[in-house]
């Protein structure tokens, strides 16, 4: 299913942009797989380290997660990384987007080793606002998360610039917001920005948006976009 969507996708975001499409100087692998798990990875692992979190380039990574077979919850609950299993069983705040927000997670568990310190609903507020999806340890860094979908409804339409930048920006706005609002015990030192893209176009696009961006804008966050195909439409439906 959707073969055509992704035929492109790994070889377009095999690596990692500063903003010129050039690849990072990481070391990493270029075709290096995440483990098995509910979905097959593909693209740029291992990729954030220090000189990721300390630079200040327009940096976005990314690669491709491919389904053979939709999510089935409660079924498929076993195939999950015991933090993506914690989401699946708390929840999110609200929303059609806990499927989107659980495989975020196991791309950065599976790909990058992040390990869950909270979800959505359990960390700690001083004011009631804006919430970042997850809380992960990440390179031995505390990371607020905010998962984003990539997607034109109807599907198969093309992705646009205006509504890239649209929600990519709504998203930097509210993960600011609950930096400021979050309790002093969970207050994330570095903050990231997890996508998941219905087709290749969608992801180039977001990516250009990202790009465009003013640094003021961006404030230090990392970019990673996963490319979704196969059986993937749960991932964008929630159902």
């Amino acid at each position: 299913m959707h073969s055509l969507r992704s035929a492109c996708a790994v070889a377009m975001l095999i690596g990692c942009g500063d903003g010129s499409g050039s690849d990072p100087d990481s070391g990493s692998d270029p075709d290096a797989s995440g483990p098995a798990g509910f979905g097959a990875i593909t693209g740029m692992c291992g990729v954030l380290d220090e000189a990721v979190w300390t630079g200040d380039l327009a940096r976005w990574f990314g690669g491709e997660l491919t389904f053979a077979d939709r999510y089935d919850d409660p079924a498929d609950r076993g195939r999950l990384t015991p933090g993506g299993l914690e989401i699946i069983l708390d929840g999110n705040a609200g929303g059609s987007s806990l499927y989107s927000e659980v495989f975020a997670y196991e791309w950065l568990a599976r790909c990058e080793q992040a390990t869950l310190l909270k979800t959505e609903t359990e960390v700690v507020y001083d004011i009631d606002g804006k919430k970042a999806d997850l809380l992960v340890q990440l390179d031995g860094r505390k990371v607020g998360v905010s998962v984003v979908r990539a997607v034109t409804f109807p599907f198969g339409q093309p992705y646009t610039a205006v509504a890239a930048t649209t929600i990519i920006t709504r998203k930097l706005d509210d993960l600011a917001l609950a930096t400021t609002q979050v309790s002093a015990a969970d207050l994330w030192t570095e903050q990231l920005v997890a996508a998941l893209a219905y087709d290749a176009q969608h992801a180039q696009v977001l990516m250009d948006a990202w790009t465009a961006l003013d640094a003021q804008v961006r404030r230090a966050t990392i970019l990673v976009v996963a490319v979704t195909s196969g059986d993937d439409l749960f991932i964008y439906t929630d159902q």
